[in-house]
């Protein structure tokens, strides 16, 4: 009897198992369900990627999500090392952790990169052997590191830092006189030199920049000489607009300036012989982006543009190949490229081209003899990867860092082109919803990127402030307009902008609206707009001008009043060179015309206005006036949200989970289900939709 009755017991356990195993099996095999926002928000994905020099190890890291309920903070960025040759991945530093900047050490044995241990600690060097030992401290600078490079052949590295304070200013911040002098006594970026085989910490480092601000530098191959960005200020306006590239002899301290560039200023490298400079930056001064590659001469002073005055896209990045070759890639259109072309001038040659892997990128990193090259990659069904390469061979995917996706219905991605109503041909990007049926009206949401220098490619476009493939999940139609003054199109296109702010710019999103209502795929009665930064300004002018086009908005950091954004704004010569051309006294009249808050009286959109308290690329104030001139004008549904210690962009996962949640229930009320602007707006308190205790 005893025996039958384990038995028994056994059977239903067995039984059990098979059940919860078939279950299991059924859940992870299940392809049912859609993209969620909680998906979203611990989606991973590869960040920075660098190749070993000799080819045998590439080190990258992995941004991953802080938890709702874990203390509030940017995303933990995770160090991980995969063997070229065996293609196992080795996890490094783990967890809780936030490493960037990554540095190969010039034999390949160490890697080096910046973190910051405990709360009050300043970001250094640290320092870790790849065949085995514990990661150890390198620099103990006062104000923390922002940049640095190893020395190409002796043990020293430079670092650029801010000067520290004096025991005097130390004091009468202590004392309580911490005044702020607006833009005045300005804490220089200097460039200084460690000699890591010096025991004595008063000789270690050696400061060789005084009186100019450091952004950005390059060794020599010799490690003779420096190549430096420089402005004259501590200022982002002057990182914008005022960097030359400045040449500085370690020996001698002499400091010599190379470049006479005009406007915004790219990355640069040495010639592998040392003779040469390669640099990407503007055509003009008026040119709002990166764009061109040249090659300057350092014995002849001389310099070459290697950019095609036709080329119709926007480099953003040089290398050299060898001494008589230069790589560089470029933002074309929705699929970015990878080409060479001869360092004296010529034909280029487009060696790695997006759209025939499928696999966009933005940087790539090489070995030495650029045998070996890998990078993060995104696609329409994976927001970011490790991707491995070898000369004439396609891509291949490294790792799977969001395997949940393979499970997901996704909404199908595809580039569309349209003319506007001056003929002028516009790409885009077009998500349709996940169950497309041809015929079918849908609601559709238009996501406009910021810049207006910057473009959408063809890679993995959901994010917290524009959830794509949950909108697709929801039964959206996403449209993302790469219209006038985006880059990727060539300078003249970008150049489109100038001097008309929101002119041919909107009415390019506007005739991109009305061509997929004619097509028969959105329902006009059901149209949304949103984007962040432009894309903001884009919501706010759609809530006001353009109010006939859409039921709802959702303006993130966006611009309101062009006047009073040009007073308050933190690159006001970056605004003034690249986009209004005129001091603001030559442009009253147009500014006031061309800011929301002018027709601000007209508006029948629902309009949530989101935004950082600490803001300063787009002043807070923005916001505030767009809603005010709403409220004043007896709009019923506005709302205004802000950040409290955000800036232009939600670092921490508190506001991006908000602006998350907040987007979906504005787009769900107001457009898909047509809720009356007269009526009730919707639940202010949203928390439950976070998973919160």
């Amino acid at each position: 009897m005893m025996k039958k009755k384990i038995f028994r017991h056994i059977l239903v356990l067995y039984l059990v198992i098979f059940i919860f195993s078939f279950y299991q099996f059924a859940v992870d095999t299940d392809t049912s369900k859609v993209v969620s926002a909680k998906d979203v928000l611990m989606t991973r994905t590869c960040a920075e990627v660098v190749v070993s020099p000799d080819g045998q190890w590439i080190a990258y890291t992995v941004n991953t999500p802080r938890d709702a309920n874990d203390k509030p903070g940017p995303a933990y960025g995770e160090l991980y090392l995969i063997s070229t040759q065996t293609r196992q991945i080795k996890p490094f530093i783990t967890g809780k952790v936030s490493i960037n900047s990554l540095r190969w050490h010039p034999d390949s044995s160490s890697l080096a990169f910046l973190t910051r241990r405990g709360s009050e600690a300043k970001t250094q060097v640290w320092r870790i052997p790849i065949y085995g030992g514990e990661e150890v401290q390198v620099t103990d600078w006062e104000t923390g590191v922002q940049r640095f490079e190893w020395h190409p052949k002796e043990n020293k590295i430079a670092f650029i830092a801010t000067s520290p304070k004096s025991k005097k200013e130390k004091d009468r911040e202590e004392k309580g006189y911490q005044f702020i002098f607006y833009e005045e006594n300005l804490k220089h970026r200097n460039l200084y030199l460690m000699d890591l085989d010096k025991k004595e910490s008063k000789k270690k480092v050696k400061q060789i920049t005084t009186g100019k601000t450091v952004w950005n530098f390059v060794f020599s191959p010799n490690g003779g000489t420096i190549a430096a960005s420089i402005s004259p200020k501590n200022l982002v306006d002057h990182r914008y607009m005022f960097q030359k590239i400045y040449l500085l002899d370690l020996k001698t301290g002499g400091l010599s300036r190379l470049t006479d560039n005009q406007g915004k200023l790219g990355n640069f490298e040495f010639s592998p012989d040392g003779s040469r400079i390669a640099y990407t930056a503007a055509l003009e001064r008026k040119d709002h982006a990166v764009s061109q590659v040249y090659v300057f001469d350092i014995k002849t002073k001389t310099q070459k543009n290697l950019t095609i005055p036709e080329f119709r896209g926007h480099v953003n990045r040089v290398m050299w190949k060898d001494k008589n070759t230069i790589m560089y890639l470029s933002g074309e259109g929705v699929w970015p490229t990878l080409s060479q072309v001869p360092a004296a001038g010529g034909k280029r040659r487009v060696i790695l081209n997006a759209q025939n892997t499928g696999v966009t990128f933005r940087r790539i990193s090489f070995s030495k003899d650029f045998k070996h090259a890998a990078f993060g990659g995104s696609a329409p069904h994976i927001p970011g990867d490790l991707f491995y390469l070898r000369p004439g061979e396609k891509p291949e995917r490294l790792t799977t860092l969001n395997s949940w996706i393979a499970r997901r219905k996704l909404g199908t991605q595809k580039a569309i082109r349209y003319n506007a109503r001056d003929g002028l041909e516009i790409e885009g990007i077009l998500m349709l919803p996940v169950d497309y049926r041809e015929g079918q009206l849908y609601p559709l949401i238009v996501s406009v990127h910021g810049g207006p220098e910057g473009h959408l490619s063809m890679g993995w476009p959901t994010r917290y402030s524009s959830p794509a493939q949950v909108l697709a999940g929801k039964g959206y139609v996403i449209f993302y307009p790469n219209y006038r003054a985006s880059t990727g199109y060539g300078v003249k296109f970008g150049l489109e902008g100038y001097k008309d702010p929101a002119g041919k710019e909107f009415d390019d999103i506007a005739d991109g609206i009305d061509y997929l209502v004619k097509q028969g795929i959105a329902d006009k009665e059901r149209i949304g707009l949103g984007g962040g930064s432009y894309g903001g300004y884009a919501a706010a002018w759609f809530a006001s001008y353009y109010t006939k086009y859409v039921r709802a908005v959702c303006m993130f950091v966006g611009i309101s009043d062009i006047i009073s954004k040009r007073g308050t704004t933190d690159i006001p010569y970056e605004e003034l060179y690249v986009h209004s051309g005129d001091p603001l006294e030559k442009m009253w009249k147009l500014n006031l015309e061309r800011s929301p808050i002018y027709w601000a009286h007209q508006s029948r959109s629902a309009v949530l206005i989101l935004g950082g308290t600490d803001d300063t690329r787009v002043h807070p104030s923005q916001s505030l006036e767009f809603y005010r001139r709403l409220k004043m004008n007896d709009h019923p549904a506005v709302r205004l949200v802000q950040y409290p210690g955000e800036g232009h962009g939600n670092r921490k996962q508190p506001g991006r989970i908000d602006v998350l949640y907040r987007i979906l229930q504005w787009y769900d009320w107001y457009v898909k289900d047509k809720k009356p602007l007269d009526g009730s707006m919707p639940p202010l308190d949203i928390n439950e939709n976070y998973g919160l205790k």
